[in-house]
C-alpha cells in the first residue's frame, strides 16, 4: 500500500524531443525504448555474447542495468557509431604536438563528486582534468579502458563545467609554468571497465538524471522502508516507555575459555570501557584465568538454511550493545529481553525474494575464501537477519521506481549499502562513525560487527549526492560506457583523441572477486578470468595467474589502446605498485604494443614533487607514464628505409619532439631522464624489437653518433632547434640539473662509474670505498655482483703512467689541484699524480672497448647455453643481454626461449631489455 502512495516518484514528465546518434526522438523515454528494444534483440544472438569479456547475467539482467546506447552491462554495440557521429575523424594534415605532463594523482580525494560513490582504486576527477586540458580540445575523445567508476568521464565532462574558481586557478598555474591558457568546454568520453558493477557506477556518474526528481524518490524510499521494517529498529529507553531508533548493533563472536570451557563474550570481556580499545590480556568471567584473543577458541553454532535447504556451521554472535538516539540525544545500552524477542522474531521471518543467494566460486578465488571459517558460503550469509530484511526492501524500492533515470540512480545510492549492512563492517569503538568500516581490498569478517540501521547509512548519503549533483551537470551525449575486456574495444582504428588509463595494480587487488557480492545484487556478473590480475593462490590451479599471465592480458589491452589512438596522440597510465616484475612488465607490454614512453614520473606523496624514474627497482608510489604513438610519417619512412641507421636516427629526431625540453622545480631546473644518452638508446632498441627488425647501431655507435649528430647540454641530447630554449633557462639558474642514478645491476653500475670517472678521474683505491657504498639494498637478487678491478678493466682505460697524461685526467688535474695549473701533459709531476687514475675512454678508443667487451660477453654466454642444472641461480645480466641481442639478430628465438627457460622468473620479470626480447621470440616462434 505504502509502495502506491509513494509510487517511488513519477515517471518523468519531460517529453521534449531528444537528440541520439543523428536521430531524434519525441521524448528520453522513447529513445531509451527504442535502443533498449535493438539490445534486446542482439542478446538473442549467441555470436554477440560469445564476444571476449561478456558478462554473465539472463538477457533481462543485462537489460535492467542498462540504459543504450549510452551504457551497456555488456560490450556496447553502439560504441564506434558513438565515436564517428560526436568525435572528430583522423586527419594527418591537422598539427597536433604536445610535451608530456606529470599529474598529482592525490588531488581532488575530499572533493564530494569524488567521495558520491566508493570503489577499490580511484583517480580523482579533478587530478585527471589537467591532463585532458593539456593533450585535448573541445569536443574531442578521451577513452579509458579501465574506468572503473567513470572519473575520466566526469573529468572530460568537468572541463566544460568546471566552476569560475576552479578555472582561475588552473589559468594561473599555467600562466605561472609558461603555458598558454587552457581551452575550457567538455570532451567527450568512451568508458570501458570488465565489471558490470564498476561500469553500473561510471554510467551513473555520466549520464544525467533530474536531481529534483531523485531527491524526491530518495526520501520517500527512505520512508517506505520505514513503515515496512521500523519496528526492526525500536528499542524501549531506559525510562521504560519512551521508544528509541537503533543506529547500530554491536554483535560479538562468543568463544571458550581454554581453562574452564565457559563462554566469553568478546566484546564484553576483552574491550577496555574508558580507552574503547582492546585488552592484551583480560581475566575469563567465570574463572578468572588471564586470557588472549590467541588462546580463546572460537564457538560455532549449526544453522538450516532455509535459502538452500542445507545446514551450516557460523560462528556464534550476540548482541553485545545497541546505540540508539531518542530525538537528537544519542544513547548505548546492553540488549535487554524485549530486543532479544525483536530478533527472535525476524529470525523466524523469510528471507526477501531480493537478496541473492549465489554461492561463492571459492575455488575460483584467492582473498574470498577466507570467509569459509565464518560459515560464508553463498552470498545471502553475508547478512544478518535483520539486515537482509532492510537490504531486501531497500533494493525492491529502489527497483520500483518507474522512471528509469531515477530508478538507476536509487540503485546507485542503495547499493551503497550493501557492504556496510553485511558482516564486512567492523565495530570501531574509538571512531566517531559506523558507516563504512569495512577492511578496504579484501574479504575480512572481524569478531566485532556493527550491524547499521538502512537510515543510519543512507540519511546522510542521501543529501551528500543531492548536494554534489545539484553542482555537477553532465551531458546526455557526453559519455558512452561499454563493459568487456579492454583487448577487445568495439572501436574503429585510429578514432581516439587521447588515453587516460588506472590499469589494474598486479596482484594488489582481486577486483572481479571484490565486486562480486554487488554483481550478485545486479544478478550481472564480471568474466573474471579476463581480470588482469596476478593471482597464484587459488585452489583451481587452471584460474591462476601469473606475473606472465598478467603481462600479456595487458598486452593484448595495450595492442588495442594503440590500434585505437590517432597517430601521433598521447597516452597517460597511472599505476601503483611495489613489485619491479609487475612494473617492467607493463612497460614492456606497452612498448611491445608499439608505444614510445616519453617520461615516467613518481609522485612523492610528502613533498608533492615529481621525481623522474629511471629503473624499475624504484617503484614504492605512484608512477605517471606518459607515453605516445608515433605518427603515420615515421612509420611509413620505416616501411620505406628498413633497419637502416637513418631509421634509428628518424626514430631518435621524431622522439626528442616528443620530449620536454624544459623541466623546473621550485625554480631549479630538474634532469630530464628521457633525454639521457643510455634511456635514448634503450627507447631506440625497444623500437626496432617492435618492428621485428635487426638494431642497426651497437650502443657505442649510437654514443658516437648522438655525439656528431646533436647537441648536448648537462647530459642530455636536444634537437638543434630546442637548445637555444633550454640555453636560455640554464642562463637564468644558478645549477646545472643532476640526474639520480640507481645502481641495480652491471649496466647501472658501468653507468655509475663512467659519470664518476667523467668528473673525476681515479685510482682504484679511490673510487673503491665511493663504489662499495652503491651496492646496497637496491641490487637485484639473482644478478651477479661484480668485481670493482674486473668492471674498470673491461670498460675503462687506466693511464700507466708512459707518454702523455690523458686531456680528461689532464683537464681535471689542472682544474682542482692548484700546483699542478698551467703544466704540459708529459710534466714529471703531472704524470706522477695522473698514474694509475682510471678514465672514460675518448671515442674513437671506445669502439674498439666496446667490442672486445662483446666478445667477452658472448664467450661467457656459452656458458649459459651448455648449463645442464635445472636454474641458474646466478647471472650477469649484461651476459644475458649481449647474448639475447645476438640470438635476435640473427633470429635465433630458440636459444633465448630455451635460456629464459633456465632462468629464475625474477632475472627475467624484472628487466625490461630481456623481457621484451623473450616475449617478442616467444611472439615471433609461435607465428613460425
Amino acid at each position: 500500500m505504502m509502495d502506491e502512495q509513494l509510487n517511488l516518484g513519477r515517471a518523468s514528465k519531460d517529453s521534449s524531443p531528444v537528440e541520439c546518434l543523428g536521430q531524434t526522438f519525441p521524448s528520453d523515454d522513447a529513445r531509451r525504448a527504442h535502443f533498449l528494444a535493438l539490445l534486446a534483440e542482439k542478446l538473442k544472438d549467441p555470436a554477440f555474447r560469445k564476444q571476449e569479456g561478456f558478462p554473465q547475467g539472463t538477457d533481462a539482467a543485462i537489460l535492467a542495468m542498462s540504459d543504450p546506447p549510452y551504457y551497456t552491462a555488456c560490450p556496447n554495440p553502439w560504441l564506434a557509431e558513438f565515436v564517428a557521429h560526436y568525435g572528430k575523424p583522423y586527419d594527418p594534415a591537422v598539427k597536433y604536438s604536445r610535451e608530456p605532463l606529470a599529474i598529482d594523482v592525490s588531488v581532488g580525494k575530499t572533493d564530494a563528486i569524488y567521495k558520491a560513490h566508493s570503489y577499490h582504486t580511484k583517480v580523482p576527477h579533478l587530478a585527471i582534468v589537467p591532463s585532458i586540458l593539456h593533450y585535448t580540445q573541445p569536443g574531442d575523445v578521451v577513452l579509458d579502458g579501465f574506468s572503473g567508476s567513470g572519473m575520466t568521464g566526469v573529468a572530460a565532462q568537468w572541463c566544460g563545467t568546471a566552476p569560475a574558481s576552479y578555472r582561475f586557478e588552473q589559468e594561473q598555474t599555467w600562466k605561472k609554468e609558461g603555458r598558454a591558457a587552457p581551452k575550457w568546454g567538455a570532451r567527450r568520453a568512451v568508458l570501458n571497465d570488465l565489471s558490470p558493477a564498476a561500469t553500473f557506477i561510471g554510467a551513473n556518474y555520466n549520464i544525467p538524471f533530474d536531481v529534483d526528481a531523485f531527491a524526491k524518490a530518495g526520501k520517500r524510499l527512505l520512508q517506505a522502508v520505514e513503515q515496512d521494517i521500523g519496528w526492526m529498529y525500536e528499542t524501549l529507553h531506559s525510562d521504560g516507555k519512551t521508544q528509541g531508533r537503533i543506529e547500530y548493533t554491536v554483535w560479538s563472536e562468543v568463544f571458550s575459555c581454554p581453562e574452564c570451557a565457559g563462554e566469553v563474550n568478546f566484546l564484553d570481556e576483552a574491550l577496555d570501557e574508558e580507552t574503547k580499545r582492546v585488552k592484551d590480556e583480560f581475566p575469563c568471567p567465570h574463572c578468572n584465568a588471564g586470557l588472549t584473543k590467541k588462546k580463546l577458541e572460537r564457538l560455532y553454532v549449526t544453522k538450516l538454511d532455509s535459502a538452500t535447504g542445507t545446514t551450516l556451521q557460523a560462528p556464534k554472535r550476540v548482541p553485545s550493545l545497541i546505540a540508539y538516539r531518542v530525538g537528537k540525544t544519542k544513547y548505548e545500552k546492553k540488549p535487554d529481553a524485549a530486543d532479544l524477542a525483536t530478533l527472535a522474531k525476524i529470525d523466524a521471518l523469510p528471507l526477501p525474494g531480493d537478496v541473492p543467494t549465489v554461492a561463492f566460486p571459492f575455488a575460483d578465488m584467492w582473498e574470498a575464501p577466507r570467509m569459509r571459517d565464518k560459515g560464508i558460503t553463498h552470498t545471502h550469509h553475508m547478512f544478518l537477519p535483520r539486515a537482509a530484511q532492510a537490504m531486501g526492501a531497500l533494493w525492491a524500492k529502489a527497483q520500483a521506481h518507474p522512471d528509469a533515470r531515477t530508478r538507476a540512480f536509487l540503485v546507485f545510492m542503495v547499493e551503497q549499502a550493501i557492504a556496510g549492512l553485511s558482516v564486512l563492517n567492523r565495530y570501531g569503538p574509538t571512531h566517531f562513525s559506523q558507516v563504512n568500516r569495512m577492511l578496504a581490498g579484501v574479504y575480512y569478517v572481524a569478531a566485532q560487527h556493527s550491524e547499521c540501521s538502512p537510515w543510519y547509512i543512507l540519511d546522510g548519503k542521501l543529501d551528500r549526492l543531492i548536494k554534489a549533483f545539484r553542482q555537477y551537470h553532465a551531458k546526455p551525449t557526453n559519455a558512452a560506457v561499454t563493459t568487456g575486456t579492454a583487448a577487445r574495444l568495439p572501436l574503429a582504428d585510429d578514432c581516439i583523441d587521447y588515453i587516460f588509463t588506472d590499469p589494474p595494480f598486479g596482484e594488489n587487488l582481486p577486483y572481479a572477486e571484490l565486486n562480486f557480492i554487488v554483481e550478485a545484487w545486479h544478478s550481472v556478473m564480471t568474466q573474471a578470468k579476463l581480470d588482469a590480475i596476478v593471482d597464484r593462490a587459488k585452489e583451481n590451479r587452471a584460474a591462476q595467474k601469473s606475473v606472465d599471465d598478467y603481462r600479456r592480458l595487458m598486452a593484448a589491452c595495450f595492442k588495442e589502446y594503440f590500434r585505437v589512438l590517432k597517430p601521433g596522440r598521447w597516452m597517460t597510465v597511472v599505476f601503483s605498485n611495489t613489485q619491479a616484475a609487475v612494473w617492467n612488465g607493463l612497460q614492456t607490454a606497452m612498448q611491445e604494443a608499439g608505444f614510445v614512453v616519453a617520461n615516467v614520473s613518481a609522485l612523492d606523496k610528502q613533498q608533492g614533487s615529481f621525481k623522474a624514474v629511471t629503473t624499475a627497482v624504484a617503484v614504492k608510489q605512484d608512477l605517471v607514464i606518459s607515453a605516445y604513438k608515433p605518427n603515420g610519417g615515421l612509420e611509413q619512412r620505416f616501411a620505406e628505409r628498413g633497419a637502416t641507421s637513418e631509421s634509428a636516427w628518424d626514430f631518435v629526431q621524431t622522439h626528442l619532439k616528443q620530449l620536454p625540453v624544459v623541466k623546473m622545480k621550485g625554480g631549479e631546473l630538474e634532469f630530464v631522464a628521457e633525454r639521457d644518452p643510455r634511456i635514448l638508446f634503450d627507447r631506440m632498441v625497444a623500437w626496432f624489437v617492435r618492428h621485428s627488425a635487426p638494431v642497426p647501431l651497437s650502443s657505442q655507435e649510437f654514443q658516437d653518433g648522438l655525439r656528431s649528430r646533436l647537441p648536448d647540454r648537462d647530459g642530455m641530447v636536444f634537437l638543434p632547434e630546442q637548445v637555444a630554449e633550454y640555453d636560455k633557462k640554464r642562463a637564468q639558474t644558478a645549477q646545472a640539473p643532476q640526474m639520480e642514478l640507481f645502481v641495480s645491476d652491471e649496466r647501472s653500475a658501468i653507468d655509475w662509474a663512467a659519470d664518476y670517472l667523467k668528473a673525476r678521474p681515479s685510482t682504484y683505491q679511490d673510487i673503491h670505498p665511493e663504489f662499495i657504498k652503491q651496492l646496497g639494498a637496491g641490487w637485484k637478487k639473482h644478478e651477479t655482483r661484480p668485481e670493482l678491478s674486473a668492471l674498470l678493466e673491461a670498460n675503462f682505460l687506466r693511464f700507466e703512467g708512459a707518454g702523455e697524461v690523458p686531456s680528461q685526467i689532464h683537464r681535471y688535474l689542472s682544474t682542482n689541484y692548484h700546483d699542478l695549473r698551467g703544466l704540459e701533459k708529459n710534466d714529471p709531476r703531472l704524470i706522477a699524480k695522473a698514474q694509475d687514475r682510471w678514465y672514460v675512454p675518448d671515442p674513437n678508443k671506445a669502439q674498439d672497448l666496446e667490442k672486445k667487451r662483446e666478445k667477452a660477453l658472448l664467450k661467457e654466454f656459452e656458458q649459459y647455453k651448455t648449463f645442464t642444472g635445472r636454474k641458474i641461480k646466478e647471472s650477469r645480466l649484461e651476459v644475458l643481454r649481449a647474448g639475447f641481442r645476438d640470438a635476435w639478430a640473427r633470429k635465433d628465438y630458440a636459444t633465448i626461449l630455451a635460456i629464459a627457460h633456465k632462468l629464475p622468473d625474477e632475472t627475467l620479470q624484472e628487466d625490461e631489455k630481456l623481457l621484451t626480447l623473450y616475449d617478442m621470440a616467444l611472439t615471433r616462434s609461435e607465428e613460425n
